[in-house]
């Protein structure tokens, strides 16, 4: 009786060594031309801190604008890597869209991470 309590004290405190926290990053691009859009990257950190960076809208005046998604790229990537070498593992990405038929949408993803 006194073994299988020790061994479940230790299996117990093994599991709860290996509890898992997840983090998400959210990011919101915005389909409206000319820049009235607003496109951030929101991460939400384990105990609910959030941090906001900004993106670039996907449309200029003129149209699409290559840059700002190559900029989008490049922020999210660093972040990604930055999590990555934190030990953080993306464990899901969601996208979807609302509203680009009209021009007056977003682009949104979530990315999971999972430690």
């Amino acid at each position: 009786m006194k073994k299988l309590f020790y061994t479940a004290i230790i299996a117990f405190a093994t599991q709860a060594g290996f509890a898992q926290e997840y983090l998400q990053i959210t990011t919101v691009e915005s389909v409206v031309p000319g820049g009235l859009g607003r496109s951030k990257m929101i991460t939400t950190k384990p105990n609910g801190e959030m941090e906001e960076t900004n993106l670039e809208n996907f449309f200029s005046m003129v149209g699409i604008n290559f840059g700002n998604i190559r900029n989008n790229d490049k922020v999210i990537t660093q972040k990604i890597s930055e999590l990555t070498k934190d030990g953080w593992k993306l464990e899901h990405v969601t996208s979807g869209v609302y509203g680009v038929e009209k021009s007056t949408g977003i682009f949104i993803t979530r990315y999971l991470f999972k430690k």
